[in-house]
């Protein structure tokens, strides 16, 4: 998949394209045929690989709009190619969010763990630049201005620690299976179970619905058909990762202008140039990771308020504006921890420069410093570092043992 409008799109690969989307409801109709039959409701099983593919996906698209969805089509396609005495059991006792809403899940789960294995690589470059450099002097600043000298290792350590905070909300997320039915109730599925002579029913429906998330490796839920915390954490999860990345990009962004030319980019082919400037080497990496900080809070605001929005037992537009949201929010969020990856990876740090900065600023620098010896009438060097970078160092070690551990865990 390839997106003029989003440059770099082509790293989210496959995930939460119209593929993959129809991949996942087919894997979720088979689950559900799979648990159909073997609970003894469904007389056969049948096998639904292949029976929909990428050449569908135009007559799908289309098809939709007639039922809102593209699932109503999905399941006629699936039982016209299926044939035999299993083809009309196909999505028997499931609704049409049912399957949107697994695969959306499916589709997220996909995404979550790709995230994760970025995060993990990005912890392992900034473990590795936090120490190399926890006794890097350089300016601090705050509100553009030199403030007091900190070290490079302090600044790496705090995008660590933000980098830390998405992975640990990554790791939190659920992945439920959606088993309702019609309006939440399953009544269908009851039915089906009272049918084939089940004593139990309820339970038969209930057992039904746990089979169904097992063969899918999804956690076994209630119905959320209007209670969409599932989408909505999700949403917000990505946005943690973007925002980690986004301060992250804006630090390297800053400190790697001419004039100041602390860090840099990795250098690549064909990357940070000019059309009309053939001088310039432009942070790419670093802009685009802004691009997606920038532009992810908005959509996971839309799923918010589809979630605020949600009537009935199916809303009437809330729920169909989560799909492309959901979508676009995942893939580029994809896109940036990829991107974000290879700026850490080759992040080229230059410590004289940054000494050379802090002992031209030193006079505001060391201005604190003076105030404090003023007030208190102790010399404040003769208290903590000599560079004036008071607890830096403890505070990039306390880091660091957090992430030693998360790294040895996730290994």
């Amino acid at each position: 998949m390839t997106d003029l409008f989003w440059p770099g799109d082509e790293r989210a690969g496959d995930l939460f394209t119209g593929g993959a989307w129809l991949r996942a409801m087919a894997d979720v109709e088979q689950a559900w045929l799979d648990a159909l039959a073997g609970a003894g409701i469904a007389p056969a099983r049948a096998d639904l690989a292949g029976l929909a593919g990428p050449g569908d996906l135009p007559a799908l698209a289309r098809a939709a709009e007639g039922g809102g969805n593209p699932v109503i089509a999905l399941v006629g396609l699936l039982r016209e190619r299926a044939g035999g005495p299993a083809a009309a059991w196909i999505h028997r006792g499931l609704t049409s969010q049912d399957v949107v809403d697994t695969a959306l899940v499916l589709c997220a789960r996909d995404t979550v763990a790709r995230l994760r294995a970025d995060l993990r690589h990005q912890a392992g470059s900034l473990a590795r630049l936090a120490r190399a450099h926890r006794g890097t002097v350089m300016a601090g600043r705050t509100l553009t201005q030199h403030a007091v000298p900190v070290t490079f290792g302090l600044k790496a350590a705090g995008w660590l620690a933000g980098v830390l905070d998405a992975a640990g909300t990554l790791g939190r997320l659920r992945f439920p299976v959606q088993v309702g039915g019609a309006a939440g109730t399953r009544s269908a599925v009851v039915a089906l179970a009272g049918a084939r002579g089940s004593a139990d029913p309820v339970a038969a429906a209930e057992a039904l619905a746990g089979d169904a998330a097992r063969r899918l490796g999804l956690a076994a839920d209630p119905p959320w058909h209007t209670r969409r915390a599932t989408v909505t954490a999700l949403g917000d999860a990505l946005v943690i990762c973007t925002d980690a990345w986004g301060r992250l990009a804006a630090d390297v962004a800053v400190l790697s202008r001419p004039e100041i030319a602390e860090v840099s980019e990795p250098a690549a082919d064909g990357r940070g140039g000019s059309s009309a400037m053939p001088h310039k080497r432009n942070p790419v990496l670093s802009v685009l990771v802004r691009r997606a900080a920038l532009a992810a809070p908005p959509l996971a605001s839309t799923l918010h308020l589809a979630s605020a929005l949600t009537v009935d037992e199916r809303p009437d537009g809330a729920w169909h504006a989560e799909w492309a949201t959901l979508r676009t929010l995942a893939r580029r969020t994809a896109t940036a921890a990829s991107q974000t990856r290879e700026l850490l990876a080759g992040l080229t740090v230059d410590a004289d420069r940054m000494a050379a900065t802090a002992a031209g600023a030193r006079e505001a620098l060391t201005a604190e410093a003076r105030a404090v010896a003023a007030f208190t009438g102790a010399d404040a060097a003769g208290h903590g570092p000599p560079d004036g970078t008071g607890a830096a160092g403890a505070l990039v070690d306390a880091v660091l043992d957090r992430a030693d551990r998360f790294l040895e865990a996730h290994a």
